[in-house]
């Protein structure tokens, strides 16, 4: 089993494409031969996880696959559908090395590896409570800051479900260590869990860290 990311780029002129096939596209994607765990998302700039945030030129999404059939599902239908209509593709091909939480009230990450020396992503995400959103909003942006800032960060975007309430982070990095200094020592990173535990501003949150296998394009371009 391998963890594969999706993220495309469109024109405007595209963006009903766009949100059409978010609509229409579910059912197919989870139903897609060797899948056992999907999901559509929209992209932002992760800043401050407003609705603000939201690009809609920029789409994705995140699967779990058996890797046997990862070759049939990049030439599919649905995959080459996103990628006829974009400007550019990124993909990421992912080996867990760690997971924490739950998604959708699944894990659905196993860890496969112990170690890794190479680049890694980190996949934040979260479920906010509807009455926790404005205090939530108003932690985020030190950290983001500090997130972009961190040594070691290669790029990172804003994922999400949804414009409120289902919402993440993907990013990558040079290196394991990289990514540790900024979640153990990073100062804002410290305050926001420490927020999250007086707070309890989550109904449900996950954290994965993978080793990168390959990439093909641009996270960011």
């Amino acid at each position: 089993m391998i963890v594969a990311a999706y993220f495309w780029r469109i024109d405007a002129r595209k963006i009903p494409f766009a949100l059409l096939r978010m609509a229409l596209d579910r059912r197919v994607l989870r139903r897609s031969k060797g899948v056992t765990f999907a999901k559509l998302l929209g992209c932002g700039k992760g800043e401050t996880f407003t609705p603000a945030d939201a690009d809609p030129r920029r789409w994705g999404f995140l699967i779990c696959i058996d890797e046997d059939e990862l070759n049939n599902f990049d030439q599919s239908r649905l995959v080459t559908r996103w990628r006829k209509n974009s400007t550019s593709e990124f993909r990421a091909l992912l080996e867990t090395i760690s997971s924490h939480g739950k998604w959708s009230n699944r894990q659905p990450f196993i860890a496969k590896i112990n170690s890794h020396g190479g680049q890694v992503v980190a996949i934040t995400r979260a479920r906010i409570k509807w009455w926790q959103n404005f205090r939530f909003w108003k932690a985020v942006p030190p950290v983001t800051s500090s997130l972009k800032e961190s040594e070691g960060l290669i790029s990172a975007i804003g994922i999400g479900e949804a414009p409120i309430g289902l919402q993440g982070t993907f990013s990558l990095w040079q290196s394991s260590q990289a990514l540790k200094e900024f979640a153990y020592n990073g100062k804002a990173h410290q305050s926001a869990i420490m927020a999250t535990q007086k707070h309890r501003w989550y109904s449900e949150e996950l954290f994965a860290r993978f080793a990168v296998k390959e990439i093909r394009g641009q996270i960011l371009d």
